[in-house]
């Protein structure tokens, strides 16, 4: 067992050593950014409170770090990973108060590094990674403004729930959770403080008010946009089909978790849940989000992609550490840390091989080598800067993350056509035979895409 004051050393060290290599190993095995993360630049080079597929939060982020950084592709890896990091460290301090024990809280985050979604997969900036620091701090908030009702706590979650809420829809269901958890407390006659749990709501909605206005205003097309990315054939069976699938791969994901678990415990023994509040508060704000994405695929016969549920096991650890934590035997931390260590250096030296080994991915997309042919055939031709890229957010978003005029990313804008002035060029990205037909200006193709520039002679 580490001893107390040596905890939080080897707590930072393992957060830093996280960080530097979930930096280091994308940007030296990687051509280009990912999908999700070109997609969040592209929005955010014309920032508004909302876009065609997500809440804004996102591309707010990736835009502060392009104004920092510029179209430096570690940067992104980078922010990524504080987002990361940062949320480890709330899973922290919530556990360390939670659990009492600073050796268990450590091992509560070391038992989540086992988890896919917080190593392998965060290279990608995405909606997913941009919630979690919003979701781990509503957790240790929430269970705040619980124990100690101060004002400052419930204006802090206000303000988180608000900042999760812009960045992905599905954090609704850690807020049911939430409140399903003070709906117990009302019915066990705990006290609640009803003015401030009033505040917090006000503060929530004040924060997403302006995103609420945006998505009137764009005929909710976001939240269609859920609903047809999750739909299924329309079968009957996809009520029990997509379901069933949901729950093997919930099982196949956390089994380097369990792998990891096994070796923490004395012995393998049912255990009785205790009727414990924090249990029940786990309970409400770990297990119930997760039930509640099962019943939405049952209800609806939605399919639930894999990476939907990046934040819902941050506090997996905690639970499980409350669960077991009479059960833990720290005689056998070594085999643990053995296991942890494997886990760990095993998931970047996979991705490194996958990311070498296979030519044909997003990341090995050349496209700052497209940006300069571009960037040459429109000096060739015209005398002002692109000012706008239209086309989808992956050809087009690529043009505007590494053109160095930086330009405004549109997926269209007929609407906007009048309202551009002639001295601001604009490159449409789409179907070659298309394009070619009906282009004004300079055409050309880079395979598979055609190119159509018009500016200033």
């Amino acid at each position: 067992m580490i001893k107390n004051k040596n905890v939080n050393k080897f707590f930072f060290l393992f957060i830093f050593m996280h960080v530097f290599i979930w930096t280091l190993i994308p940007s030296l095995v990687n051509i280009n950014l990912p999908l999700d993360t070109i997609e969040a630049l592209a929005w955010g080079s014309d920032l508004a409170w909302g876009f065609n597929k997500h809440p804004p939060f996102s591309a707010f982020a990736v835009e502060v770090f392009y104004q920092i950084f510029g179209n430096q592709d570690w940067s992104f890896y980078l922010l990524s990973q504080i987002f990361v990091g940062f949320s480890f460290f709330v899973i922290f301090k919530f556990a360390e108060e939670f659990l009492g024990n600073l050796s268990l809280a450590f091992l509560s985050v070391l038992l989540i590094e086992g988890i896919f979604f917080y190593n392998f997969t965060t290279p990608e900036f995405n909606v997913n990674i941009s919630q979690l620091p919003f979701w781990a701090l509503t957790v240790f908030f929430s269970w705040r403004c619980i124990k100690n009702s101060s004002i400052l706590n419930h204006i802090f979650l206000g303000l988180v729930i608000g900042l999760g809420l812009l960045s992905k829809y599905l954090f609704i269901y850690l807020v049911i959770g939430v409140v399903t958890y003070l709906i117990y407390m009302t019915y066990k006659k705990k006290k609640i403080n009803v003015f401030y749990f009033i505040l917090t709501s006000l503060i929530t909605i004040l924060i997403i008010s302006p995103h609420l206005i945006w998505l009137y205003e764009n005929d909710f097309s976001t939240i269609t946009y859920g609903i047809k990315r999750s739909g299924g054939t329309g079968h009957l069976t996809d009520h029990i089909v997509y379901p069933l699938i949901f729950l093997i791969k919930q099982f196949v994901l956390i089994i380097p978790f369990i792998m990891m678990g096994y070796f923490l415990l004395k012995k393998i023994r049912l255990i009785r849940l205790p009727k414990d509040e924090k249990v029940i508060f786990l309970f409400s704000s770990f297990i119930i989000p997760i039930f509640l994405i099962f019943l939405t695929s049952f209800i609806m016969g939605a399919k639930i992609r894999t990476m939907w549920m990046t934040p819902f096991y941050l506090f997996s650890g905690v639970f499980f550490i409350l669960l077991f934590k009479k059960n833990i035997n720290f005689n056998k931390l070594k085999k643990f840390n053995m296991v942890f260590i494997f886990f760990f250096l095993l998931s970047p030296i996979i991705y490194s091989i996958i990311s070498l080994s296979n030519d044909s991915k997003r990341t090995d997309y050349p496209g700052k080598e497209i940006a300069r042919l571009v960037q040459n055939k429109w000096d060739d031709n015209f005398s002002n800067s692109i000012k706008y890229v239209v086309g989808d957010e992956w050809y087009a978003g690529n043009l505007s993350y590494h053109l160095y005029s930086r330009p405004k990313w549109k997926i269209d804008i007929q609407e906007q056509s009048n309202s551009i002035k002639s001295n601001e060029g604009v490159v449409y990205t789409g179907n070659p035979k298309v394009l070619k037909k009906i282009c004004p200006g300079v055409y050309g193709t880079i395979r598979p895409v055609g190119y159509c520039m018009i500016g200033k002679r």
